[in-house]
Formats: C-alpha cells, structure tokens, sequence
C-alpha cells in the first residue's frame, strides 16, 4: 500500500482531480476529451468511492476480523463482490484482507469511472489502477534509499488496465512484518498487486533477503512482476521493464 510517488512522470496529457473521503485519498486522472465536466465525473467517482467504503465497512461491522486479521479470512458467500476480491487475493499470499484494500478500491473506482473515459488512473495513496492509450512511467518512491525517484515503472498501452501498488517497512502509513525500502507489485487484479507487495515485503528484513522476496513473486499465480528495493539495492522480475528519470 501507498509508496508509489505521486505522479506519473508523463502525465501532462491528462486532465485529474483529487478526491478525499476519511483517510481514502484518490487522484484521478482521465482523457481530456471526456464529454462531461470535471465536476460530474468527480461527482461519478465520489459515489463510486462511498459505495465501496460502505460495503466494507458495514462488513466490518458484522465480522470485525475482517479488519483485524493479519491471514487470510473466509467471508460469506452472500458478501458483496469487493470484500470477495479482497478476501480472495489475499488467501493467495497469506496476508489479511486489508492488506488489499487501497488497490481494490482504486480499482474499482477506476473500472466504475471507464464507463465515461476511455483512460483511467486512479492512485489511492500510491496503490494505482492504470487504463492508458500511450505508454505511462511511473515513478517509485523509496524513502531514503539512493535509488528513490531516480526509476521509474515502464507501462505500455497493451498490458491495461493493471494494477500497481506498493509497501515499505521503512516509511508510510503501510503496516509491514519486513524493513523493505520499498516493494511494487504488478498484476491484472489492484487487489493482487496490493497483497503481494504486503507479502513480498514481509520477507525483507536485510538486503541479503531480496532473492527469497523473488523467488516469493515468481509463486504467486497471477503476478506479472515485481521490484524490492532495499538500501542501494534493487531485485527485478518479471514481465515489466524500469527506466531511468
């Protein structure tokens, strides 16, 4: 969760506008020629945004280890579609459902705003759902390491929509078991990309552990690829590709 640096470094085509509900913290970005106002597609995407919170959150009220549980939680079948995203991603690399809920939301605020703009980015504190027409880099953050804002993610149009998200042990509001500098995460499915960093960076105690954090990525089913930095080293797999600021 939430360590990606805010901003694409190619962005400037795109309109965007930022939208806050408690400590859910969204930006928005989306095809200029969208036929609407700014206002009503903020509007679609603050609807978009509550519906989400209320669904886990009125979960929560009713099975509390939804919340609290750092493994895999079984929910009722009758549960809506986002907590079954979350609960399924995350029995897939043993972490809690919560560990997916920046990236799932932006996911679905991102799908839910595709109906009116033909490219999405929703970022949720880092955690970043992408739909684009043109290639996209996206920068990383890695608090104090010398490599933080110096690469940056390459994305190309084919590969979206794509999930991107991120955890550190040493910096943010990311719980983590490990001492990552920063972990990103790639795959189809936000809510995969999110749990998988969590996981991934729970292994990372010392830059000795960056091989055991790889070798994690590559069993994770779904996971397109995977970055871990840690101090002035960096462990790279997967279908993705780093470019330099």
């Amino acid at each position: 969760m939430s360590l990606i640096y805010r901003s694409l470094v190619n962005s400037s085509d795109l309109e965007k506008f930022e939208l806050r509900i408690e400590e859910t913290n969204l930006l928005v970005l989306f095809s200029p020629n969208f036929s609407s106002s700014v206002a009503n597609l903020k509007d679609i995407a603050y609807r978009s945004l509550l519906n989400c919170r209320r669904q886990i959150e009125n979960y929560i009220k009713e099975h509390p280890s939804f919340q609290k549980s750092y493994a895999p939680v079984k929910v009722k079948k009758k549960a809506s579609l986002i907590i079954q995203e979350m609960a399924k991603a995350s029995s897939l690399v043993n972490v809690g459902p919560m560990a997916t809920v920046a990236g799932t939301i932006a996911e679905f605020v991102g799908k839910e705003l595709l109906k009116f703009s033909e490219e999405v980015i929703v970022e949720n504190g880092g955690d970043i759902f992408l739909k684009s027409n043109k290639r996209r880099s996206v920068a990383i953050y890695a608090g104090d390491s010398p490599l933080s804002k110096k690469i940056a993610l390459k994305v190309n149009p084919e590969s979206t929509p794509i999930g991107i998200c991120s955890s550190s042990g040493t910096f943010g509001h990311s719980f983590s078991f490990g001492k990552a500098d920063s972990v990103v995460a790639v795959a189809k499915s936000a809510a995969l990309a999110d749990a998988s960093a969590t996981a991934i960076g729970n292994l990372i105690q010392t830059r000795a552990d960056l091989s055991k954090g790889i070798e994690f990525a590559k069993r994770v089913p779904g996971l397109l690829g995977a970055i871990i930095i840690k101090e002035d080293k960096i462990a790279i797999w997967g279908k993705i590709k780093i470019v330099d600021i």
